[in-house]
């Protein structure tokens, strides 16, 4: 590789004692890998996936089995009863967003108990803004419970609220903080102390960035409903857009009112030409997945080494393929990005700057050369430019491939005298 990259001789020496320091870690998420891998194939098999369930359909889509089958799969992967996977949810967030209106009525009182909710969400639940057609315009109630100082759920205070809630969501990823990201084991535990208090509360699951990183999904655990976006994990690199929303019949029926409108729900939407990508995406995920984790235990290992702060740590377990890095200054994290962007397989040409994003309330850098716009299962870092100036990484289709994308984000640092240790 050093014939075809220009990473200096001190980062190549860090980052193999630093792979090699992996290797017990990359042999449990291949094991994980495995696993999922065949409960993917399982579902398929079951629900008799044909070369007749990869052609689309037009108009209304009426009867169209690929769509069909393809939310039985989903279901059966997530070990519940329903699945809505479409090609028109245009982000995750519109997933969760469709399953918070399907499910929610004026007066019902939605409690958040991992905290603020990923930024996107603020104005659709009406934190910030207003006036925008929020759940608060509609009525519904929201309080939010902090995480307790060590960064793991409230349970009492979890228990007390499931009495007045009727939803209690979760975000399962840290997102923009560095709060640890919530295991699927963690989730069960939030499920039983809202439903020992009130059986008839909903759970609700932020699942983005989480799927395959377990063994278990949400819904196997006590969620009654989880939704994320195609274009992170559950695509498998492959899928060029859409979402799903998993979990119980009647909640999933009331979400696709939600989508299409009352009384048609998952019977109308056609799926044109988009079903071939979004089966071969889903089996493909747990191995783009296992890869995304791979890069970010490398990436944990060298950066650490290198004298930065990560979170999680390297061999710490994960339940997300998210990977912090604290950088220190903007400096160092507008350089950081800039070199995942020179590692990317698209536009690996641009250099990445600050912007005003849509849906956020500060600065956004974000380096993201990828097939699929936006794909964060694809290599990728983003930071808002404020403290404390951590770059968030995720994805990597391949291993060999995130891991050069590391480098040459560590190398970028350097050449611009930004890395003590060069």
């Amino acid at each position: 590789m050093k014939e075809l990259f220009p990473i200096s001789p001190r980062i190549r020496e860090e980052a193999a004692a630093a792979e090699a320091q992996c290797a017990p870690i990359f042999q449990q998420i291949d094991q994980v890998a495995e696993y999922n891998s065949n409960k993917v194939l399982e579902a398929f098999i079951h629900h008799r996936v044909s070369e007749a369930c990869l052609k689309g359909s037009t108009g209304y889509g009426y009867d169209d089995m690929g769509r069909d089958t393809l939310d039985k799969v989903f279901a059966r992967v997530f070990g519940c009863e329903a699945a809505l996977v479409r090609h028109n949810f245009v982000s995750g967030t519109h997933a969760l967003v469709t399953a918070l209106f399907g499910v929610l009525r004026p007066g019902d009182r939605l409690v958040a108990c991992t905290g603020k909710p990923y930024d996107t969400l603020e104005e659709a639940i009406g934190i910030r803004g207003h006036g925008q057609g929020s759940l608060t315009d509609f009525g519904v109630e929201y309080t939010q419970l902090e995480l307790l100082g060590d960064g793991t759920p409230d349970l009492e205070a979890i228990a007390k609220a499931a009495s007045y809630a009727k939803m209690i969501y979760i975000q399962r990823s840290r997102g923009y903080s560095l709060r640890p990201s919530l295991s699927v084991e963690t989730i069960g535990r939030i499920a039983q102390a809202a439903k020992a208090v009130n059986p008839d509360v909903i759970v609700m699951v932020d699942n983005c960035y989480g799927e395959f990183v377990e063994e278990q999904e949400p819904t196997q655990v006590g969620a009654d409903l989880v939704a994320g976006s195609l274009i992170k994990n559950p695509g498998g690199g492959i899928a060029p857009t859409g979402g799903y929303i998993a979990g119980r019949e009647d909640l999933v029926e009331l979400c696709a009112g939600r989508l299409t409108c009352p009384g048609m729900g998952r019977e109308v939407g056609c799926t044109l030409e988009m079903l071939r990508p979004l089966y071969q995406g889903f089996f493909f995920a747990p191995t783009v997945v296992a890869s995304a984790l791979k890069t970010a235990v490398f990436a944990a290992a060298l950066c650490s080494r290198l004298g930065f702060t990560v979170t999680p740590a390297w061999d710490e377990p994960r339940t997300d393929i998210i990977q912090s890095v604290l950088l220190g200054n903007d400096k160092r994290l507008i350089a950081f990005c800039q070199g995942i962007q020179k590692g990317s397989p698209v536009d690996s040409f641009v250099s990445p700057e600050p912007w005003d994003m849509p849906g956020y309330d500060s600065k956004v850098i974000m380096a993201a050369g990828a097939f699929t716009l936006g794909a964060s299962i694809e290599l990728s870092a983003d930071a808002p430019l404020r403290e404390p100036y951590a770059a968030w990484l995720q994805g990597g289709l391949t291993y060999p491939t995130g891991k050069t994308g590391v480098l040459l984000a560590v190398q970028s640092m350097a050449d611009q005298g930004l890395l003590e240790a060069q």
